[in-house]
């Protein structure tokens, strides 16, 4: 009997390699099917349950690094060794640093593979990386999973540590497919629409109708500063920008605000509302 299997009947317990126990109450059963499942849970549970110990670490070691940052991208969800990041365009480089120094720090994962289809300049990017799998098994599947949910900004790694079985091309094809899928489908889509980044100065007087507006008209308030003036740095869907725009030129008593200095900071992707 396997020496791992003998300890689990004597223990009651497995570990995994960072001491989290396991109790394996299925080995006391007098029913063979289900002792045999007991069996092979000692088996992989030291191999599995160490790989789901490190991608939680991982995890945990990204939220932190995201958060002092102050970034808006967000890791949406892990389903066994995935994470779905929704990723902003100006912060792509900075969320790819930050995986690329965490699967470095956890290098003893065999795969780390990534697809990601993101919108720049008007113009769609996909790329993908197989990691060290058969060219074709890994990241190419996880990105037709991305583009047949007409997915985009997002970003999808997929991190594999061996568990003593060989999937052959084939099932690696699903494996990758079916966890990339399953992540999709338990995550909440997003929508955007062009937008753009936008400075403007208001007087003190104004900043209560300002906020009021913004929040009836669905403007993201990105940062305030107060200086001689209140600047605000916004993000709005085109059509809202062109009535701040239209109604700052021709005066018009609408909005009642008096909004000085706008300056287009830069066009992007907004969160669609309604």
């Amino acid at each position: 009997m396997n020496k791992l299997i003998s300890d689990a009947y004597n223990d009651g317990y497995v570990k995994t390699l960072f001491g989290r126990t396991r109790y394996i109450e299925e080995l006391k059963n007098a029913n063979y099917i289900i002792k045999s499942s007991g069996e092979r849970m000692a088996l992989n549970t030291p191999i599995q349950g160490t790989s789901a110990d490190i991608i939680k670490k991982a995890m945990i070691e990204i939220y932190d690094k995201f958060n002092k940052l102050n970034l808006k991208s967000k890791m949406i969800i892990q389903v066994h060794d995935e994470l779905l990041f929704d990723c902003l365009n100006e912060e792509l480089e900075i969320v790819k640093k930050i995986v690329k120094e965490t699967r470095k720090k956890y290098f003893d994962a065999r795969h780390n593979c990534i697809a990601y289809r993101v919108i720049e300049d008007g113009q769609i990017i996909e790329r993908f990386s197989d990691d060290g799998e058969p060219s074709g098994t890994a990241g190419a599947p996880i990105l037709n999973i991305i583009k047949s949910n007409n997915l985009q900004n997002v970003v999808i790694i997929v991190t594999r540590y061996f568990g003593g079985i060989l999937l052959g091309t084939g099932g690696l094809t699903r494996a990758y497919s079916e966890a990339a899928g399953k992540v999709v489908e338990q995550s909440e889509l997003i929508q955007k629409e062009r937008g753009m980044e936008v400075e403007l100065e208001i007087d003190y007087n104004d900043n209560e109708k300002f906020k009021y507006y913004c929040q009836k008209n669905n403007v993201n308030i990105i940062k305030i500063e107060y200086t001689e003036n209140i600047l605000y740095k916004i993000e709005l869907n085109e059509k809202e920008y062109k009535k701040i725009e239209e109604r700052n030129k021709t005066n018009n008593k609408q909005l009642d605000i008096n909004i000085k200095n706008i300056k287009l900071k830069c066009r992007k992707y907004v969160k669609k509302v309604g």
